[in-house]
C-alpha cells in the first residue's frame, strides 16, 4: 500500500502519473494513447488501455498489438482497503483495447490504478497510471467541479481540412494538442464530460470515414495527442456522441450509406469507457449521483431517434418511447438539489432556422420539447433548479426559454472549429420572434469550454465559460432556495 496521503498536492499526483507514462514510452508494447478511467460512480469504474507499437501505422498513428493490461487499482486514501487486480488480454476484436472494470470502491476516496503491461500474461513492464476520485454520492455534501466540451474537430486544428474558413491552429506546441485540454487540466476538474462530436468522421467529408478501420483510425489520431495523456491520467471521463462521431453531419438510422447504425454503436462502445467491454447490450442513457447537491442525466440522441425527415408530431422522438420514461422518472425520483440535463444537442438555442434535427428546430424535434417543457412545468420541476447544458453548438451561451427553462452552451473545445451563433431576433435563427433571452453569448469566436462547480453551505451552482488559453468570458451562479437544516 503507498504511503502517498490525500493531502497530497494536485501536482504531485500529476508528476505521479506522468513519470509513469514516461517510463512505459520506453518499452514494447507501449501505450501510446495513454490510460483513460470512464463512468466513474461512488462504487465504480471503468480503466481502458489500448496496446500500441513503438512503430506508426501507414497513417502516422498508433499501431495496435495484442498482449496484455494488468491493472491495479489502490486507494490513497484508505490504507485498509483491498489491493485489486485485474488482467484483461488486448486482442484485435476490440482493437487491442483492454478495459477493466472495477465495482467494489468506495464513495469519495482517491483511488490510483497502476498498469503493467506486455506481450504476455507472465512478462509485463510498467505502464501508464491513472488518478481519480470516486463521485461521494447522494448522502455526502461536497464541492465538485467538472469541464464540459464539444466540438474536437482534429482536421480543423491540425489544417487537413481545406474547406474551414477558419484558420488552423499555428502555435508551436501544435502538436501537443488542442491548448483547452491544458487549460482544463490546471483547473483540476473532478471528472470531464465530451457531450459529443468527439470525433468528426465526415470532415473532411471527401474520403470521410466509412469503414471500421476508417473510423477507428479518428480515434486513435484524437486520443494519441499528449495532451490527453496528461490530463485523462488523473482527470476521469464520461462520454456521450453526437452526429459527427455517430454517422455524419445530422445523421439519424436512415440512408443505406457508410459507416451503418450498427457499426456506429459498435464504435462507440468499443472505443469509450462508457460500458463493460463487450457489452453489446447497454443502453448509451444514464444518470449519475454526483454528490448530496447535484445529479447529471447523460441522455442518448442518435440511436433511438424518429428520421428526422418525419413530420413534427407527437409520435416523433430524439429520445424514444423507452428514454424519455426513463429521463421522466428519474427525475422525479431525484432529491437532488441541483439536476443537470446534459444534452447532446440544444433544446433551446436559438439555431440556425435551416437545420432540422433538434429540438429547437422548426420541423424538427420541437413537438416532443415543447411537451417535456410542459411537463417540467406541471410537476414544479422548471423551478426546482433544473437545468440543461448542450454541447453541439460551436459557440458558447447562455439562453432562457419563455417558461423559464434555461440553457447553457458549452462552445467547441477547438478555436478553429468556433463561430458565433444566432441571437434571438435573427430572422435566420430559430427565434425570428426574440421570445428567447439570453444573458450571455460570445461576442468573439473562439475555442473553449464550460466549468460548472457546485458547492454546499447553501448548495450553489456555478457555470463559468472560458476561452481556450483559460481566460474567464462569463460566469453565472444559483444558490439554492432551501437551506441545509
Amino acid at each position: 500500500m503507498t504511503s502517498i496521503t490525500a493531502n497530497c498536492a494536485p501536482w504531485v499526483l500529476y508528476l505521479l502519473a506522468i513519470t509513469s507514462m514516461m517510463c512505459t514510452e520506453a518499452t514494447t508494447p507501449s501505450a501510446k494513447q495513454g490510460i483513460m478511467v470512464g463512468e466513474v460512480t461512488s462504487t465504480t469504474a471503468f480503466v481502458q488501455v489500448r496496446l500500441t507499437s513503438d512503430s506508426p501505422d501507414a497513417n502516422g498513428n498508433p499501431t495496435g498489438i495484442p498482449g496484455f493490461v494488468e491493472f491495479t487499482i489502490d486507494t490513497i486514501d484508505d490504507a485498509q482497503a483491498p489491493i485489486i487486480t485485474q488482467q484483461i488480454a488486448a486482442t484485435a476484436q476490440h482493437d487491442f483495447i483492454a478495459r477493466a472494470t472495477f465495482d467494489t470502491l468506495k464513495p469519495g476516496l482517491l483511488y490510483r490504478c497502476t498498469t503493467r503491461i506486455g506481450q504476455t500474461s507472465n512478462a509485463l513492464v510498467v505502464g501508464p497510471t491513472a488518478i481519480f476520485k470516486t463521485l461521494p454520492g447522494a448522502n455526502q455534501q461536497a464541492s465538485n467541479s467538472f469541464a464540459v466540451v464539444t466540438g474536437m474537430n482534429y482536421a480543423r486544428f491540425h489544417g487537413t481540412d481545406t474547406q474551414n474558413a477558419r484558420a488552423p491552429y499555428a502555435g508551436p506546441d501544435k502538436a501537443l494538442g488542442y491548448p483547452s485540454l491544458a487549460t482544463i487540466e490546471s483547473l483540476l476538474p473532478d471528472f470531464f464530460i465530451g457531450t459529443g462530436d468527439n470525433v468528426y468522421y465526415d470532415t473532411p467529408y471527401e474520403g470521410r470515414a466509412e469503414t471500421r478501420e476508417a473510423m477507428r483510425q479518428k480515434w486513435h489520431e484524437q486520443f494519441a495527442q499528449p495532451r490527453y495523456h496528461q490530463l485523462f491520467a488523473f482527470v476521469p471521463t464520461y462520454w456521450m456522441i453526437d452526429d459527427h462521431d455517430y454517422r455524419i453531419d445530422d445523421a439519424d438510422n436512415t440512408g443505406d450509406y457508410a459507416p451503418s447504425p450498427a457499426l456506429a454503436r459498435q464504435l462507440v462502445f468499443e472505443q469509450l469507457p462508457v460500458v463493460s467491454q463487450g457489452d453489446s447490450t447497454a443502453k448509451n442513457y444514464r444518470t449519475h449521483r454526483i454528490n448530496k447537491d447535484l445529479q447529471i442525466w447523460l441522455p442518448e440522441n442518435r440511436m433511438y431517434r424518429s428520421p428526422n425527415a418525419t413530420p413534427d408530431g407527437p409520435d416523433k422522438s430524439i429520445w424514444g418511447a423507452e428514454q424519455k420514461a426513463w429521463l421522466k422518472q428519474t427525475l422525479l425520483e431525484s432529491d437532488a438539489t441541483f439536476k443537470l440535463l446534459v444534452s447532446p444537442t440544444p433544446m433551446i438555442g436559438p439555431d440556425d432556422l435551416r437545420k432540422t434535427d433538434n429540438h429547437t428546430n422548426h420541423g424538427g424535434f420541437r413537438h416532443e420539447r415543447d411537451a417535456f417543457f410542459a411537463w417540467l412545468q406541471a410537476t414544479g420541476l422548471d423551478k426546482n433548479h433544473f437545468y440543461i447544458i448542450t454541447g453541439d453548438r460551436h459557440w458558447q451561451y447562455h439562453s432562457v426559454h419563455p417558461t423559464g427553462i434555461e440553457e447553457f452552451s458549452s462552445g467547441a473545445l477547438v478555436d478553429a472549429n468556433a463561430r458565433l451563433g444566432r441571437k434571438p431576433g435573427d430572422p435566420k435563427s430559430t427565434d425570428p420572434e426574440g421570445l428567447i433571452r439570453q444573458p450571455y453569448t460570445q461576442t468573439e469566436a473562439s475555442g473553449g469550454f464550460l466549468m460548472v462547480s457546485v458547492s454546499p453551505a447553501p448548495a450553489t451552482l456555478t457555470f463559468t465559460w472560458y476561452d481556450e488559453k483559460g481566460a474567464v468570458l462569463h460566469s453565472v451562479s444559483k444558490e439554492s432556495k432551501v437551506q441545509p437544516n
